[in-house]
C-alpha cells in the first residue's frame, strides 16, 4: 500500500474516491449479473441447437443408410461459400450475432443420381447451418466469459481492497488530524498558563518595587 500524506487536502482526496469506489461498485456487481445471466441464455440456446443438430444429423444418417446406395452423397457436394454475421451488443460487450451462411452444390446429373439426392443436400444444409450457429453462440459465450471474469476482478478489487483500503486510510488520517488537534489546544492551554504566570511574576515584581 502506498504511503498517505496525513493531511487534510490527502483526507478530501480520499473521502473523494471512496465516494467513487462507492458509486461504481453497485454498476459492477450489476453488470456481473446481467453477465451471469446472458451466459446462461447463451449456454441454454447451444444446447438447444446442438439437440437439433444431432437429431436432424441422426434422422439423415438413417434416412440415408435405408436406401443403401453407397457414394452418391459425398463430402464435397456441398461447401460453404460464405457465412453471414452481424454486430451485437450484450451488457457492453461486442459479440456476432449469426445471420447465415451461402452455399455451392457441386453440379451432379439428375438422370444419374437418385432422387433423394436433393432432399439430402438440403438437410445437410439444415445441419450446416447449425453448426455454424454454434459455433457463432460459443463466440458469443467466449467474450462473455471473459467479460465476466474482468468485471469480477473489478469488484473484488473494489469490494475487497479499495473500499476497506480508503476506508483505513481515512481513519488514520482522521486520527492523525486529531491528535493534532487536540496537541494544539494542549500547547495553547499551556502557553496561555505560562503568560499568566509570566504577567503575574511581572505584576509582583511591580508590587515589591519601593
Amino acid at each position: 500500500m502506498a504511503k498517505i500524506k496525513l493531511t487534510k487536502n490527502e483526507l478530501k482526496k480520499q473521502k473523494d474516491s471512496l465516494k467513487m469506489f462507492r458509486r461504481y461498485l453497485p454498476t459492477l456487481m450489476l453488470k456481473k449479473q446481467q453477465l451471469q445471466a446472458e451466459i446462461r441464455t447463451t449456454e441454454l440456446k447451444m444446447r438447444d441447437r446442438e439437440d437439433e443438430r444431432d437429431r436432424l444429423t441422426g434422422a439423415f444418417q438413417s434416412w440415408i443408410a435405408v436406401f443403401g446406395e453407397t457414394g452418391v452423397f459425398t463430402p464435397g457436394i456441398l461447401k460453404i461459400t460464405s457465412v453471414k454475421t452481424a454486430a451485437g451488443n450484450i451488457a457492453g460487450v461486442a459479440i456476432p450475432l449469426f445471420e447465415g451462411a451461402e452455399f455451392a452444390v457441386e453440379a451432379y446429373d439428375l438422370t444419374r443420381t437418385p432422387l433423394w439426392l436433393d432432399a439430402a443436400v438440403d438437410r445437410m444444409k439444415q445441419v450446416l447451418l447449425l453448426d455454424l450457429e454454434i459455433e457463432t453462440l460459443a463466440e458469443q459465450r467466449r467474450r462473455l466469459d471473459h467479460e465476466l471474469r474482468v468485471t469480477t476482478q473489478r469488484v473484488n478489487l473494489f469490494e475487497k481492497i479499495k473500499i476497506p483500503e480508503t476506508r483505513g486510510n481515512i481513519k488514520k488520517i482522521q486520527v492523525y488530524l486529531g491528535d493534532q488537534q487536540t496537541s494544539a489546544v494542549v500547547r495553547g492551554k499551556i502557553a496561555k498558563r505560562g503568560l499568566a504566570r509570566a504577567a503575574q511574576g511581572v505584576a509582583v515584581s511591580k508590587g515589591a518595587m519601593p
